[in-house]
């Protein structure tokens, strides 16, 4: 058989194959845990628990008990002028993806302006920050991974109106592992 042809045969071969295992819910390959299995979800723009972390008001779309722990996604709406000071996380990575206004980010040393469209990563263990930037409303898309965080945030959001208490707040992040830089 010319080698053409085998792919073309093995082609439709492997694509039956996968439309049946799909068909079936049986997995072709390795095992699943069906005690782990997750339940789809969607989640509307307008939907979601919301928090005012500090000014950082947070719409909570998937936390840990969505995810089996694996991630949690808020969307902050923020002020220009509201901002994170510099900090590490020691548990959980974070994606910060802007969707409207400019939000300035230090990560990793540099600091830069995102645009709608613009994302930053930062892993744990790496000082950053964020501050809206501009005369607009920032929305911004920010997913920690593993989940947890959102935890910490329910006891920010508690805290009483007014100037926060920098101890407080200081020792409810550090129960989380996330620790201010001076």
């Amino acid at each position: 058989m010319n080698r053409k042809k085998f792919i073309q045969t093995s082609g439709v071969g492997v694509g039956i194959a996968l439309l049946s295992g799909i068909a079936s819910s049986k997995p072709l390959f390795g095992k699943t845990n069906l005690a782990n299995k997750l339940s789809p979800k969607i989640i509307k723009d307008n939907e979601g628990e919301v928090f005012n972390v500090l000014g950082d008001v947070q719409k909570h779309k998937l936390v840990g008990s969505d995810t089996n722990n694996q991630i949690v996604e808020w969307v902050d709406d923020v002020e220009p002028g509201v901002g994170i000071p510099p900090h590490v996380h020691t548990k959980e990575d974070e994606i910060f993806r802007v969707i409207k206004g400019e939000v300035e980010i230090w990560v990793g040393g540099k600091s830069t302006v995102l645009q709608p469209g613009d994302t930053a990563f930062a892993p744990k263990n790496v000082p950053h920050s964020w501050t809206v930037v501009g005369t607009e409303k920032a929305k911004m898309i920010t997913s920690a991974f593993p989940a947890g965080i959102e935890k910490m945030f329910h006891e920010l959001a508690e805290l009483p109106p007014g100037p926060p208490d920098l101890d407080r707040v200081g020792q409810i992040c550090g129960n989380y592992g996330i620790n201010f830089i001076k």
